[in-house]
């Protein structure tokens, strides 16, 4: 078997759900062990640290011949939840393709880079390869944050899945928390209560009138439009009683232009409209969370080095953006120029996720004489 085939395989079977999304999850540390154990028996200097307890980055060094420039490759390691799936730590081949949780996202490109890594030791004329595989991306990114803060680098690629496309862009995001209040009071006496409930609906009613209104502007050249989404909503104590409290938390997705503070302003003037048009409406908001969305020029030396190694082997890949986060604005905007590259496949997030094998093969060389060419 293929080692790098055989590697993702390996990765497949670990469970590295995320524990801030789901709370007592296994997390990263036997994933980041495993890609250690790779990286150490390829020859690479190999880094491991916590950047939360037991929540490991690992970052893989391999210098070349002579001196020369470092390029970066970087991967999660962390998966979102498995509720709903039947066998997710369980890798399938079938036709072509390796099902199971974190195959597409992205256990398929951390397998690349490292394959990549594998192909470049004790062969790397020139330059440093850096490789990181990082804990958390798909919560708050505290190992990219941590690998921006220790190491640095002259360009990066990302290898989240884009169908061997080269992104050079992606959308951001904002988590906001509204809150409508009400007034508790027995269920039978109407005069005495207000339903927080209702009066959050008449804010999800603007929100949804909001989310057309954003759809339908003029869409950015590569990433889209921006868009916004109703995520989870909790309130009321019981069948009988008028609900004093609602909570509604969202996502709004943002786009190059577009200040960091634009989905709290625009929940704020909701919330001013709706006690203007009624003075007993109570709402506040604030924003939970956010990352702003990246780009880099679509003309970048980095982006036209990879289109060459790939133009070389006949393959004409899209310039194009994301419409997902990911960490390559984290390491962007530390001063890393960063694009994404990464294999294809299909069930993001979903209850069946899988990626196809020969991409991560193709992405695998591209990377590799990607780094030749660049370092």
């Amino acid at each position: 078997m293929d080692p790098t085939v055989r590697f993702l395989r390996d990765l497949v079977a670990i469970d590295s759900v995320n524990p801030s999304l789901v709370p007592g999850a296994a997390g990263e540390a036997e994933i980041a062990q495993a890609v250690a154990r790779e990286l150490t028996a390829i020859g690479l200097d190999v880094h491991l640290s916590d950047v939360r307890p037991g929540r490991p980055n690992v970052v893989g060094v391999l210098d070349g011949r002579a001196p020369g420039r470092t390029l970066m490759f970087c991967g999660h390691l962390d998966t979102v939840g498995v509720e709903g799936m039947t066998r997710p730590f369980d890798p399938v081949e079938r036709d072509g393709r390796l099902y199971g949780r974190g195959a597409q996202d992205m256990k398929g490109g951390v397998a690349a880079m490292v394959g990549a890594a594998r192909a470049l030791a004790g062969r790397l004329a020139r330059g440093r390869l850096v490789v990181a595989a990082v804990a958390d991306e798909e919560y708050a990114s505290v190992g990219a944050d941590a690998v921006a803060a220790q190491w640095t680098a002259d360009a990066a690629v990302v290898t989240e899945p884009t169908d061997l496309q080269i992104a050079v862009g992606h959308k951001g995001f904002s988590w906001v928390e509204v809150l409508t209040v009400g007034r508790a009071a027995h269920g039978s006496r109407p005069l005495e209560g207000r339903d927080a409930i209702l009066a959050m609906g008449r804010v999800l009613a603007r929100l949804e009138q909001l989310d057309r209104d954003l759809q339908a502007r003029a869409p950015h050249p590569i990433l889209g439009t921006a868009s916004l989404h109703a995520s989870i909503i909790d309130g009321g104590r019981e069948l009988s009683s008028y609900p004093d409290r609602c909570v509604l938390r969202m996502e709004r997705r943002t786009i190059t232009g577009e200040p960091a503070d634009r989905a709290l302003e625009e929940v704020l003037g909701i919330l001013a409209d709706l006690r203007a048009q009624d003075p007993e409406f109570e709402g506040t908001a604030r924003l939970t969370f956010g990352r702003p969305p990246y780009e880099i020029p679509r003309d970048h030396e980095l982006t036209r080095a990879l289109a060459a190694v790939l133009a070389a082997t006949g393959r004409e890949a899209a310039v194009t953006g994301m419409s997902f986060w990911t960490d390559a604005a984290i390491l962007g905007h530390a001063g890393i120029p960063s694009l994404l590259f990464g294999p294809s496949g299909a069930g993001l997030h979903g209850l069946e996720e899988y990626v196809e094998i020969d991409s991560v093969l193709v992405c695998r060389d591209a990377l590799a004489a990607l780094a030749r060419a660049f370092c």
